[in-house]
């Protein structure tokens, strides 16, 4: 919805619709006197007026057209070129009509009478566009119900039910499958928009939520989060860009027919069907309401179409209805959204429903930029939860059904029995890694076990504060020993917020535990048990890192933050990693360095969804930027290392329509001062049989070193663009990708040598640039990828006197609509 920010920031009077007016008198071309009852129209529309009894008119419109037609009976018609969005006035001499009427033959035509209608709401997209308007305002009222769908007999008798079968009492069986309502919430908001300079904010003053109180779902309720504007090229469903049935070139993707004309709400208006010309595609089927004056969509009701590539949705619905809430100005006023999440087939799922109404537009009246200049863009009244039954019976523009009403006290009662509290604390345990256990969570089982060739056998175990201790101050602690070292490893922290609006957070850490070299530049960390075994390499460049850690963070809702932070690290080698000394040839147990880092990153209009600490981010349309710096600190706690380090970074995700999405990140660096090859940038390679899209995956951890260095990435995932021609794998409905990563760096060997020798395995870029590119199949069985990956550059490099290998195949996992 914000591709084009920038332009309609800097050209919005190009981009935006203005009033046409035209003034003047019609007069008799011979007597000069004024002509009553003239016809005055724009050209191709049926806006227009007749002139008074003093031959004078009027005629102003934000549909406007750059010619107005001047008729009369027993007058020439005449047509007057005037210019668009602009005020004018023209006098119109008529001349009488002279002629005589010839033979009028009517022959059919072979043009679609849809066509042109689709043509002209094209035309009028930018005028009936709401984006049009200087200011609105409105109140929203937004409803969203989840259903568990498709309980069989069988399904019911499972004895774990047995205590809650009152539940299937409620079962909804309005729709194909039987649903059992399980979720709901409600909100009530004021919503605000200005176009120069834009801005949007919404202020949440009632908000209702079923079983869930964390107050960023209560934001994700309201309705700056669920936008779908028609008039859109594309409509983003869950991460895919659907084709609007009105984009700009839609008689490429729809076809269309003119079914009826009929009245809604005292508005004449086109009927027309649409269904898509190719199946595959992510588009619609559905009819469009055309009012038959401004060409503006009164109202519109798509579904998915059952043939496009997009996972775990059965069933999709959206209708939206408009009305002309001042002349000329149409406003969304309900917005319903269904869909059916089917994520094994035949298997239990999920009903979504989401209705919102828009009310009290207000509308061309623009607020003081001061108003919009808080952090926030979405704000939650202090009362917001408290408001009475009363407040709800009073402000609902939708008054709640007996089973709506249900959910709510379903929902409490839930809660307390045994049998939910375990499906609900399985589900928690899976998400986030930890067992609740009253003010403590246990975890993260992901690595409770692992293995490497230093400490064999590994075995991990963390402790950390719940948020029922509390949810502005965390603490937590983790312990590991290995079995073959027959070393501990240990750590413990805390985090506390100063503010939570806007987000400042403190963070302090200290640990001694075993991590893989070019962990601390940005190497993948391995630490789970799947990478610990599937792996093409031994897992033996290790360092034993003693650290401590002191950082601040701080994030402004315009989409800047900032992390400051203090480090002292003191690194020794474990494995095959020596640290020795170039000119002795001694060995060296450590080494100690301070540093103090600055990173600032841009991402305008990121989104997150948050938890009381941690949060998810939703993306972006906006190209991310971030700069690094860090500075060494020499002198004290026996670190003796003068260096500083400079990141910039940019990284965009880019959504091309039909063909699909192109991600690419560009980073480069520089080392100034003499280091030793820990500290360096150590390009981070990997060594499973895992895909990691944030590493070289045919490169070998450490295998190449930089101290100035430019790096970059860029895949593309087509989306079935092309293998939706194969039959079987558009059935499958599996997805293609490309990619190619590369890094081109200099090292000055001889200053750092100076310090320790560079290890035999690695080498710098100063030959030629790293290349590697691959093919890859997602969408396997909806979650499996697997990449082909062809590496191009040093393919004679040995590990062990072993070549590298030119080829390789990768796996992962992943979970994407």
């Amino acid at each position: 919805m914000k591709i084009l920010l920038y332009t309609l920031l800097l050209f919005p009077c190009l981009i935006f619709g203005q009033k046409t007016t035209v003034t003047g008198i019609v007069t008799d071309a011979i007597f000069k006197e004024p002509i009553p009852f003239v016809n005055v129209y724009f050209n191709d529309t049926k806006i227009g007026t007749i002139t008074d009894i003093d031959g004078r008119f009027a005629l102003s419109s934000y549909y406007g057209t750059d010619t107005i037609v001047v008729s009369f009976i027993g007058y020439e018609t005449k047509k007057i070129k005037i210019s668009k969005d602009a005020k004018q006035n023209i006098n119109v001499p008529l001349n009488e009509l002279t002629t005589s009427l010839e033979e009028i033959i009517v022959t059919p035509s072979d043009i679609n009478p849809a066509h042109p209608i689709i043509q002209k709401v094209i035309q009028n997209k930018s005028i009936n566009n709401r984006e049009k308007l200087s200011a609105y305002e409105y109140e929203t009222y937004n409803k969203i119900q989840l259903d568990i769908n498709n309980f069989t007999e069988d399904f019911k008798k499972i004895k774990t039910f047995n205590k809650i079968d009152f539940i299937f009492n409620h079962l909804d069986t309005s729709r194909q499958k039987s649903a059992l309502p399980f979720f709901i919430s409600e909100s009530i908001s004021n919503f605000y928009y200005n176009r120069d300079p834009m801005r949007r904010k919404e202020i949440i003053k009632a908000a209702k939520v079923s079983g869930v109180e964390n107050k960023s779902f209560m934001e994700l309720t309201g309705e700056m989060y669920q936008q779908v504007n028609i008039y859109n090229n594309q409509i983003s469903v869950f991460g895919k860009n659907f084709t609007s049935p009105i984009t700009k070139n839609c008689l490429s993707h729809y076809k269309f027919y003119l079914v009826d004309s009929l009245f809604i709400d005292d508005n004449w208006c086109y009927q027309i069907d649409f269904i898509p010309k190719r199946n595959g595609e992510l588009t619609f089927d559905g009819t469009l309401w055309i009012n038959d004056t401004t060409y503006a969509v009164k109202k519109v009701k798509g579904f998915i179409n059952k043939t496009a590539n997009i996972n775990f949705i059965n069933e999709l619905e959206l209708t939206q209805t408009f009305e002309q809430v001042e002349p000329e100005i149409w406003m969304l006023t309900k917005d319903e959204l269904f869909v059916d999440f089917e994520w094994i087939e035949k298997g239990l799922g999920v009903y979504a429903n989401k209705n919102t109404f828009y009310s009290n537009f207000s509308i061309n009246k623009p607020l003081e930029n001061s108003f919009f200049n808080s952090e926030e863009k979405i704000s939650i009244s202090d009362t917001a939860t408290s408001k009475s039954n009363l407040f709800w019976i009073k402000n609902r523009q939708e008054k709640l059904s007996q089973q709506e009403q249900f959910i709510y006290n379903m929902v409490d009662s839930l809660k307390g029995v045994p049998v939910f509290k375990t499906y609900a604390d399985v589900i928690q345990t899976l998400a986030t890694g930890y067992k609740v256990l009253g003010k403590f969570e246990l975890g993260e089982y992901t690595s409770l076990y692992t293995f490497n060739e230093v400490e064999g056998n590994r075995f991990r175990l963390a402790l950390r504060t719940s948020n029922d201790f509390s949810k502005m101050v965390e603490f937590s602690g983790f312990g590991a020993y290995g079995i073959a070292d027959e070393r501990y490893k240990y750590g413990f922290g805390t985090r506390f917020f100063i503010t939570k609006k806007p987000r400042r957070m403190i963070h302090t850490i200290y640990k001694k535990d075993v991590e893989q070299l070019g962990l601390s530049s940005n190497a993948f960390n391995n630490t789970g048990i799947v990478s610990s075994y599937l792996r093409r390499n031994p897992f033996n460049k290790l360092l034993l890192n003693e650290q401590f850690q002191f950082s601040y963070e701080r994030f402004w809702e315009k989409g800047l933050s900032a992390y400051l932070l203090f480090r002292h690290a003191t690194i020794a080698p474990l494995g095959v990693m020596n640290f020795v000394d170039n000119e002795t040839q001694n060995t060296t147990q450590s080494i100690a360095t301070n540093e103090i880092s600055l990173k600032l990153r841009l991402a305008i209009g990121e989104e997150f969804l948050s938890g009381e600490y941690d949060r998810i981010s939703l993306g972006t349309k906006h190209p991310i930027v971030s700069v690094d710096f860090t500075n060494s600190i020499p002198g004290f706690w026996n670190a003796d290392l003068n260096y500083q380090k400079l990141k910039v970074e940019v990284s965009h995700k880019i959504k091309l329509s039909l063909l699909g999405e192109l991600e690419y990140q560009i980073t480069g660096g520089k080392i100034w001062g003499d280091v030793p090859y820990p500290l360096l940038e150590i390009h981070p390679g990997n060594e499973t049989w895992s895909f990691n899209p944030v590493a070289f995956n045919m490169m070998n951890i450490g295998e190449f070193l930089s101290d100035r260095y430019v790096s970059f990435k860029a895949e593309h995932h087509f989306d079935g663009l092309f293998l939706k021609k194969i039959p079987i794998l558009k059935k499958m409905q599996v997805r293609e990708i490309a990619g190619l990563k590369g890094v081109y760096g200099d090292l000055s060997i001889d200053a750092h040598e100076n310090i320790f020798s560079i290890p035999t395995f690695s080498s710098s870029l100063q030959k030629k640039p790293y290349l590697e590119t691959y093919f890859g199949l997602e969408n396997i069985f909806k979650f499996i990828r697997l990449d082909f990956i062809w590496r191009l550059s040093y393919i004679d490099n040995t590990f062990d006197g072993i070549k590298v290998s030119p080829f390789g195949l990768r796996g992962s996992l992943q979970f994407d609509f």
